[in-house]
């Protein structure tokens, strides 16, 4: 088995839309949810703000854990120091937890705690560790923490308002951190989060990214299979093209 499964699994199908939750239609979540594993999505997002890191408050671990899908649940604070709140959501069922760098001041620490926890849902699976970084944040603050973390996430938009437009610095920013990725020699995820649109996806999908956040481009209160599936094969035909 690899020392890294869950790793593994998400690398051989990427690159992979990650499906915003709180933008589904709540009342009926469940049935939100089958139609996302019809769909083929595989990752479920799900942004945990507390109202003090960023502007808004949205859900914590028991949303999390009420949560019935096979999709993996990737699980995105937005949280003043984390550390002592991780348990609870690794109790809940995260498969992958993203921490954001300037959320405390010992973010290393987080990472190294993730790294003791055991996957709830499969204790075979691990758990994925990412960083995320706000538009505003140097990229060179990874380099301390590449060691401890299988994802990078770059936020393409400033955390806790909805309705921003993707930040165009964003793309040079990717390209960057795909370099120093690759001069560090890790195998490390790239993500990128916000401003994620039908009009754009495509666009996006080019930029080298294993993994695309997006969330009411799909839930539009319309039609979230065929929303799913449209973003879901753009980034396919996108990745053929590259």
């Amino acid at each position: 088995m690899p020392d890294k499964p869950l790793l593994e699994q998400i690398r051989k199908v990427s690159p992979l839309i990650s499906v915003g939750v709180l933008t589904a239609d709540l009342m009926s979540l469940g049935s939100e949810l089958k139609l996302m594993d019809t769909a083929g999505v595989k990752l479920l997002h799900v942004d945990v703000m507390d109202g003090c890191f960023c502007p808004m408050m949205t859900v914590g671990p028991a949303f999390i854990k009420a949560l019935k899908t096979p999709l993996l649940k990737d699980i995105h604070l937005m949280i003043e120091d984390p550390l002592d709140k991780l348990e609870s959501y690794v109790a809940a069922g995260a498969d992958m937890i993203t921490v954001h760098v300037e959320s405390c001041r010992h973010i290393h620490r987080v990472l190294q705690k993730l790294r003791e926890f055991t996957n709830t849902n499969d204790p075979d699976r691990g758990i994925l560790r990412g960083i995320a970084l706000n538009p505003g944040t140097p990229l060179e603050v990874i380099t301390p923490l590449i060691d401890e973390l299988e994802m990078f996430f770059l936020l393409a938009v400033n955390p806790g308002w909805g309705g921003q437009k993707f930040i165009p610095s964003t793309q040079q920013r990717l390209s960057r951190l795909r370099q120093m990725i690759s001069d560090a020699k890790k195998d490390i995820l790239v993500g990128v989060d916000g401003g994620i649109t039908r009009d754009n996806i495509a666009d996006v999908a080019r930029m080298d990214v294993d993994i695309i956040v997006t969330g009411s481009a799909v839930f539009d209160g319309k039609a979230p299979l065929d929303n799913a599936r449209f973003m879901m094969d753009a980034v396919s035909d996108a990745a053929k093209k590259a």
